[in-house]
């Protein structure tokens, strides 16, 4: 009797009873756990966020979420498009927003051609200034004779040979890409420089009374 009631005790001692019947032993793969408290976070209604003047094309948007289980994931949109760094991008829930746009029925009339307007921004002596759109057209007889971009801010220098008096010009222009011109003289040639608004490459083409200056 007296080894029967040993070895029962033997074997009890023997046993690894678990602490805690509500957590997983070990080996045991731990379940995700969820909560039910609850945590007042504002809906999402409209938000944005503004690009900086170098932006050109937007390759993909990419959102991070929170789980129920409170872990953390993201869902990629891989776009390949043209943006304006002037206007920022939204992010929107809201419902008016996401409904399709109904495209306009197309008409079997041939579209005209948009025609350009330009308008005079500045003007001196020699050489005058037309804007319209990220398109410069300079009106002058005078030969082009370099031209350069510099940066900090960014800024077209041209250089137009004339040996003759100039004042020094200077005149801002507001809500343009085009934010400022300013023309000096030099020995031999007059100098005109076109501040920019943001960060920009151009090209440039003769036309038959100037020259005209395309940003991109």
């Amino acid at each position: 009797m007296i080894r029967i009631i040993l070895a029962s005790l033997f074997l009890l001692t023997t046993l690894q009873a678990r602490e805690n019947p509500f957590f997983p032993a070990k080996g045991e793969k731990e379940m995700p756990l969820t909560s039910n408290s609850v945590i007042t976070i504002q809906p999402l209604q409209r938000s944005s966020i503004a690009l900086p003047s170098s932006a050109r094309v937007i390759k993909k948007v990419i959102i991070e979420y929170e789980n129920l289980d409170a872990s953390v994931d993201t869902r990629t949109i891989k776009l390949n498009n043209s943006v304006d760094w002037h206007l920022p991008i939204f992010v929107s829930q809201n419902i008016a927003e996401s409904q399709p746009i109904k495209s306009a029925p197309t008409s079997k009339k041939k579209q005209t051609k948009k025609v350009q307007k330009y308008k005079k921004i500045a003007t001196t002596k020699f050489v005058s200034f037309y804007a319209e759109d990220k398109n410069l057209k300079i009106i002058t007889k005078d030969k082009l004779i370099r031209n350069f971009l510099l940066v900090q801010p960014h800024r077209i220098v041209l250089d137009f040979k004339k040996d003759a008096s100039l004042k020094s010009y200077i005149k801002k222009i507001p809500s343009s890409p085009f934010s400022k011109i300013r023309v000096g003289n030099h020995d031999g040639y007059y100098r005109a420089v076109i501040e920019l608004d943001g960060q920009y490459r151009y090209k440039m083409k003769k036309i038959s009374n100037g020259y005209l200056f395309t940003l991109r």
